[in-house]
């Protein structure tokens, strides 16, 4: 019985070296796999940003999960712009679809949790504004009532009625990225709304999954590059559009110029009508006082 025990126990020693050991090499392979997707994201070209336009993700809805918003970063010269990289994708719009999990009201926004159990939460941020008050209204009474808030979109600052958008309702949701957190640093990355639709079912759901991972598959999970003919040809059309926004700034400055100088050019022309209508009046007015006079003399009124 003895013997039994002790080689029960040292079977049971040796099973919970093997299995520490096995928990180092998976922790030892997951940190090989973070330095190695590390090191494939520094390697990865970064394009300057007249390249964006040939970019399938710049100017578009981009369908990602929240974890993947999450895994968003940002990148040195790029900074105040809410622009973030998916490897080297730019994205700056995200389409999500999701469950309103919390709602809180504030004065200048309202602040919605939403969760699309790819484990993370995302914030989702309505911005609001003050209703713009009828011209009949008095001012005296728009600064004794407090102005009435209505919630906007970023972008158009158009209203947008979320009533809707309650807690346990499945939403479809675009919007723009917005990142205060230093650069690197967007683990809570927050969208601002701009857009959303209410799923009634799940096969609508289950929709927006299957386009999701298509994206993913097909265009996130693959570098954008671009060879040096076509980056030659997209800098040589930044070129020209540049030309072209300054030949129209010029424009406009020119159009300015000319509407302040026929604006001028008016001004003095009434001001020397003015002055010619003045002289007239004067000796009008002059006229009549010497006729007053000599009519009063003839009537032995005044010596």
């Amino acid at each position: 019985m003895a013997e039994n025990a002790s080689s029960s126990n040292i079977l049971a020693r040796v099973n919970e070296k093997h299995v520490v050991h096995y928990q180092d090499n998976d922790k030892h392979e997951r940190e090989r796999e973070q330095q190695y997707g590390k090191a494939k994201s520094q390697d990865l070209p970064f394009y300057p940003a007249f390249c964006f336009p040939a970019s399938p993700t710049h100017f578009t809805w981009v369908k990602m999960s929240i974890a993947d918003i999450h895994r968003l970063r940002g990148r040195s010269g790029f900074e105040g712009q809410n622009i973030l990289f998916y490897n080297n994708h730019p994205i700056q719009f995200v389409c999500l679809a999701g469950y309103i999990v919390s709602r809180e009201d504030y004065e200048r926004r309202t602040v919605l949790n939403v969760d699309d159990s790819s484990g993370a939460i995302l914030e989702l941020i309505t911005l609001k504004a003050p209703v713009k008050q009828d011209a009949h209204i008095g001012n005296a009474s728009a600064e004794t009532e407090t102005a009435e808030m209505t919630h906007i979109t970023s972008t158009a600052r158009t209203p947008i009625d979320i009533t809707e958008l309650r807690i346990g309702t499945a939403v479809k949701i675009k919007g723009t990225l917005s990142c205060k957190l230093p650069l690197f640093q967007t683990t809570n990355t927050q969208v601002i709304l701009e857009r959303f639709w209410v799923l009634c079912d799940t096969s609508a759901e289950i929709k927006f999954w299957n386009e999701r991972s298509r994206f993913l598959m097909d265009v996130l999970s693959k570098p954008w590059c671009l060879t040096e003919d076509e980056i030659a040809s997209l800098r040589q059309q930044a070129r020209v559009e540049q030309g072209r926004a300054m030949k129209e700034r010029q424009r406009m400055q020119e159009r300015k110029k000319r509407l302040e100088g026929r604006e001028q050019r008016y001004q003095r022309r009434i001001v020397r009508r003015w002055q010619a209508e003045e002289k007239l009046r004067e000796k009008e007015s002059e006229r009549v006082r010497e006729s007053n006079k000599r009519w009063l003399a003839s009537k032995g009124l005044i010596g």
